[in-house]
């Protein structure tokens, strides 16, 4: 077995009303590797990533993580066992400062039953957690700032690290650039670039530059069904890529 190898689907399918907004996807998801999902307006891709998730329940097929069926798990109890997903929009407690925003993360993933008056603050797996969030991100020198102060891309970051205190080896990041400057794009991907060895990343995201700047793998979706997987120099090469989505992308995007 491909040790590296966290997540996958098998045939995994949401119908609504009828509708399939999935259908039998199939896609891996490997420490080691950012894969990165792409296709246009109604393919299917937040669909995916909250049936990953959990965040809406498969209407058949299976999600698999490390040989495990979580098909029937929630959300609550996917980030329990290592999945963690960021939001297209910034999903943050503006009023609290960036450590109480990652702590409150670091709590979800390791609740405790100490004594009532105890400093959850000063519990060491907490703190530890929230540093190594913080540091991986780039946000310790602002620790004390509340989030609500902070730059857009700031924000971003910030969200990031709310995810990384829970600890997760994989990473649902759906669309973690939206809104941003051309230098905090490139500051996340250089993040994103310093995760990949030690976690499993499904990034969705339409800025094509930096996709296939980071990307390992590329799954291409429309009309809910997976269109090809491939290293970006096929996706990029496919003929059938470029009528259903890429031309139609960089003739946008430049």
């Amino acid at each position: 077995m491909n040790t590296n190898l966290l997540m996958q689907t098998a045939d995994l399918c949401r119908t609504f009303g009828g509708l399939a907004a999935n259908e039998r996807v199939n896609i891996s998801l490997r420490r080691g590797e950012v894969h990165a999902l792409l296709g246009p307006n109604g393919a299917g891709k937040s669909t995916l990533i909250n049936l990953l998730s959990g965040d809406i329940p498969a209407t058949s097929g299976q999600v698999i993580y490390r040989g495990d069926d979580i098909t029937s798990l929630n959300p609550h109890q996917r980030s329990l066992i290592g999945i963690g997903r960021s939001y297209q929009k910034t999903n943050i407690f503006p009023g609290f400062t960036v450590t109480e925003n990652c702590r409150l993360a670091a709590q979800s993933r390791e609740p405790r039953s100490g004594h009532i008056f105890s400093d959850a603050a000063a519990w060491s797996p907490y703190r530890e957690a929230v540093d190594d969030a913080l540091a991986h991100v780039g946000l310790a020198d602002v620790a004390d700032r509340r989030a609500g102060e902070l730059s857009h891309g700031q924000q971003r970051q910030l969200e990031l690290a709310i995810v990384l205190a829970t600890r997760p080896d994989v990473l649902l990041l759906d669309e973690p650039l939206a809104g941003m400057g051309h230098e905090e794009s490139l500051r996340m991907i250089e993040l994103l670039r310093g995760l990949v060895a030690s976690h499993a990343i499904l990034l969705v995201e339409h800025d094509m530059d930096a996709v296939f700047s980071i990307a390992n793998m590329v799954t291409v979706m429309v009309n809910g069904r997976v269109l090809m997987t491939g290293t970006p120099e096929q996706v990029r090469a496919s003929q059938e890529v470029q009528e259903a989505y890429l031309g139609s992308e960089e003739t946008h995007h430049g």
